[in-house]
């Protein structure tokens, strides 16, 4: 069992009967917090064999329901996979609604072997410069297989409403920003305002990830893709607000990812936010002439979603983990400048 401050969110006893029932074990097991998250706790459990899974379950404290749904979560990554989609995903093993076998709904997956790069020195180190190109030019295949899926022939038609994704959007992280809001970043509110007045025309309606990008994913050795992780803010709607995502998160070899959860991008070798929108756009036939009002959604979005996180952080739903960085007013701030910076680009 692990030592971490978040020892509390785990019934290692209950934990162990439960995946028991559901596939060969042998306790005792072990539970390592995946560091990098900052929403959903997702553990490494192995057993005195070395076989490995992966528990995810909410954070501690009060949480917006709706993004830390491990049912739903469960339930896309189950219609995603087994072959049925193009879209890599890890397997499911089970989902638990009873909340007295560990405090809080939680699932549980195969453990994918690979890597997960979150800096451009892991980049480097763990990978060829030809294995970088591959891994991005794979992430934008894969957005563009994630936006392929048919959502009513794998079960997902009901997921969530189709239209009016921008606008749904703005609404739910604004309530956020103001149940969470830090004071004096009236940046945000304008932002809002001005995004709201200019929403694009949605072109279609497909799965949104909600949160695409280089350590969402595990690669292998050479750069594939072997699977896609964090769904809890998938639902349905405007396919371009993942490549707004994705975009926004991708940093260049000349730019400062420090307001940003990961750097990757900029290590040598990765193709560019350029080459990587026009391979979207030829794998789809998508319109991305609005792609910076996408990206400029993308920054105000962060910057409402990390004010929430930040609110659980000084409630210590978070553990003692770092509060540095863009998880500090100056961060949110920054991250409004940039919004309005490409507004004025769009």
């Amino acid at each position: 069992m692990t030592d971490s401050p978040m020892a509390e969110a785990l019934h290692p006893e209950a934990i162990t009967a439960w995946l028991a029932e559901r596939t060969a074990v042998r306790p005792p097991l072990g539970f390592e917090l995946v560091l990098g998250g900052r929403s959903n706790l997702t553990y490494v459990v192995s057993d005195a064999d070395a076989r490995r899974w992966v528990l995810r379950r909410p954070p501690l404290g009060h949480v917006l329901a709706t993004a830390h749904d491990m049912g739903r979560e469960h339930r896309i990554l189950a219609a995603l996979g087994a072959g049925r989609t193009e879209v890599p995903v890890p397997s499911v093993l089970g989902f638990c609604a009873d909340e007295t076998v560990n405090g809080a709904p939680f699932f549980v997956m195969d453990f994918v072997d690979g890597q997960v790069i979150r800096s451009a020195a892991d980049a480097t180190e763990l990978l060829t410069p030809q294995a970088r190109k591959h891994a991005g030019e794979q992430l934008a295949d894969v957005l563009a297989a994630i936006h392929a899926v048919d959502v009513d022939a794998v079960g997902l038609g009901e997921l969530g409403r189709r239209e009016d994704y921008v606008g749904r959007q703005l609404r739910r992280w604004h309530r956020q920003w103001e149940a969470t809001r830090v004071p004096g970043i009236d940046a945000i509110d304008d932002v809002h305002r001005a995004l709201a007045a200019s929403i694009p025309a949605q072109q279609s309606a497909t799965i949104v990830h909600g949160d695409f990008r280089l350590d969402n994913v595990i690669l292998g050795p050479d750069g594939t893709v072997r699977a896609v992780l964090d769904w809890e803010l998938c639902t349905l709607g405007d396919p371009l607000a993942d490549v707004g995502t994705t975009l926004m998160y991708w940093v260049e070899a000349d730019e400062d990812g420090g307001l940003l959860p990961a750097d990757g991008t900029a290590s040598e070798g990765f193709i560019d936010r350029a080459a990587f929108a026009a391979r979207y756009a030829a794998a789809t036939g998508r319109d991305l002439s609005q792609i910076r009002w996408y990206q400029a959604f993308a920054c105000w979005r962060l910057a409402c979603i990390l004010a929430g996180v930040l609110d659980r952080y000084r409630a210590g739903a978070m553990g003692d983990q770092d509060t540095t960085g863009r998880f500090t007013g100056e961060g949110l701030r920054a991250l409004a400048d940039r919004a309005q910076e490409l507004l004025s680009l769009a």
